[in-house]
C-alpha cells in the first residue's frame, strides 16, 4: 500500500520525500523488520488469548514419543501470529499491482485456512486427528487451481477466441545447469508438476512441525534463500561483463539474471518483499516457539508456510533446486514414505518412529540437540542452493 501511495504522489514534494519507497532493496528490508517488530509486540497478547480460549487442552499429537506428554497445556494455532505479520509486511511494502504477490497471498492464506479448520476440529472434538488427509488434499488442490486458473491465466487468446493461456513460464530449470544449456518446456504438464511441488512442500512442512522450533528455522532459511533467488532473477540491475566482437573485447552491461545463467522472473523483486515478510514473521515466532515452546505453530502455520515456500519454488523458477533448499522438509517427508512403504511390503519398520526427528528422539538424543542439528543442516542446504547460482 505504501508503494502504491508513493506512485500516486511521486511527482509532488511529498513524493520526493518518499522516494526511497521505489527501491526494492529498501522495501525488502523494511518488510522484514516491520513483520519482526509487529510479531514481538502482539505475540504475548495473542498467546495469552490462545491459552485462555483453549483452556489448557492437550495439543500434543497421539503419534509422538511419551516424552511429549509434558508439553500438554501448551496452546496451539500460533501460526496465526505468523500469518498476521506476513500479511502486514507484504501489504504495506510490496507492489500490490504484482500478480505474483497476490498468488502468494492466496496460496499462503488459503492453506492457512485449511490448517485453521484442522486445528479447530482437533480442539472442538478434543482429539489430535483433525481434518482427514483426503479432505486436506482436496482443499489444497482447490486453492491451487484457483491460483493457477484464476490469477495466472488469461482466458482470451490473441485471436479473440476463448481459452486458457498460462502466464507462468513452463520451462524447467535445474541446479548447477545454466538455463541456456538445458531448460525443457513442460507445457501444460507443468501445472501438474507445480501442484506436486506446492502441495508436497506444504505437507512436508506440516510433518516437520513436531519439535519446538524445528520447522520455523528451516522455513526462515528457505525464505532467506528464496529472497536472494527472487531478487537476482527479477532485479533490473546489470553487471559489467565483456563480449568479443570481431576479435575485439568490449565492455558491456549484462542483466544479472543472464550473467548467472537463470531465467528472468518478472516481479521477482516483489516476491523478495514477500520472502522478507516470512523471515521477519518467522523470527518473531521463534522468540516464543523456541525450546521450551510457549506456543505451538499448529497446522494453521505449517500448512500455510509450506504452501508459501512451495509457491515461491514454482514462481521463482527454482522447482528442482527447492529439493535442496527444503532438504530438511524433504528428508522428513521421505522418512514417512519409506516407513509406510516398508511396513506395508515387509511388515517391518525402517525407523523407530517417523517422521525421522522422532526416530532420533527414541534413540536417546535430547530434543534441543536434534533441533539445533536440523537447523545446521537447513543452513547448509540453503548455502548449497545459493552456490548453484554461481556454478551455473
Amino acid at each position: 500500500m505504501l508503494y502504491l501511495l508513493y506512485e500516486l504522489i511521486q511527482n509532488t514534494e511529498a513524493g520526493r520525500v518518499l522516494n526511497f519507497l521505489r527501491y526494492p532493496t529498501f522495501r525488502i528490508i523494511a518488510a522484514g523488520v516491520f513483520a519482526l517488530l509487529l510479531g514481538m509486540l502482539i505475540g504475548p497478547r495473542l498467546i495469552a488469548r490462545l491459552r485462555l480460549k483453549q483452556h489448557g487442552q492437550s495439543n500434543v499429537r497421539e503419534d509422538t514419543p511419551d516424552t511429549h506428554q509434558k508439553k500438554k497445556g501448551t496452546p496451539t494455532m500460533g501460526g496465526a501470529l505468523i500469518l498476521i505479520c506476513i500479511a502486514a509486511g507484504t501489504l504495506l511494502f510490496a507492489d500490490l499491482k504484482s500478480r505474483g504477490v497476490w498468488v502468494m497471498i492466496l496460496l499462503t492464506f488459503g492453506y492457512g485456512f485449511i490448517g485453521f479448520l484442522d486445528d479447530w476440529l482437533k480442539l472442538s472434538k478434543r482429539n489430535s486427528k483433525g481434518l482427514a488427509g483426503r479432505k486436506k488434499m482436496v482443499l489444497q488442490t482447490v486453492f491451487y487451481l484457483i491460483a493457477i486458473f484464476g490469477l495466472m491465466c488469461t482466458w482470451t487468446k490473441a485471436d479473440g477466441s476463448f481459452g486458457p493461456t498460462l502466464l507462468i513460464d513452463t520451462r524447467l530449470t535445474l541446479p548447477f545447469v545454466p538455463s541456456h544449456w538445458f531448460n525443457p518446456d513442460l507445457g501444460w504438464f507443468y501445472v501438474v508438476f507445480a501442484w506436486i511441488v506446492i502441495v508436497g512442500t506444504s505437507n512436508a512442512v506440516n510433518l516437520t512441525d513436531g519439535l519446538d522450533g524445528l520447522a520455523i528455522v528451516p522455513t526462515i532459511v528457505s525464505a532467506v534463500t528464496f529472497c536472494v533467488l527472487c531478487y537476482v532473477a527479477g532485479t533490473t540491475l546489470h553487471i559489467a561483463d565483456t563480449e568479443t566482437v570481431n576479435g575485439v573485447a568490449r565492455l558491456t552491461a549484462t542483466p544479472l539474471y543472464r550473467y548467472l545463467g537463470i531465467l528472468q522472473v518478472p516481479g521477482g523483486a516483489e516476491l523478495a518483499v514477500f520472502c522478507a515478510s516470512i523471515v521477519g514473521a518467522g523470527i518473531s515466532f521463534l522468540w516464543f516457539n523456541t525450546y521450551p515452546a510457549s506456543v505451538f505453530m499448529g497446522d494453521i502455520g505449517s500448512l500455510a508456510l509450506g504452501g508459501a515456500l512451495g509457491a515461491l519454488a514454482v514462481f521463482s523458477k527454482n522447482e528442482v533446486v527447492s529439493a535442496i533448499i527444503h532438504g530438511i522438509f524433504f528428508a522428513e517427508a521421505l522418512s514417512v514414505m519409506i516407513q509406510v512403504a516398508s511396513f506395508k511390503m515387509t511388515g517391518k519398520r525402517v525407523f523407530k518412529m517417523a517422521p525421522v526427528h522422532h526416530h532420533f528422539e527414541l534413540k536417546g538424543l535430547a530434543e534441543p540437540k536434534i533441533i539445533v542439528r536440523f537447523w545446521i543442516v537447513a543452513i547448509l542446504c540453503g548455502g548449497v542452493a545459493l552456490l548453484s547460482l554461481k556454478l551455473r
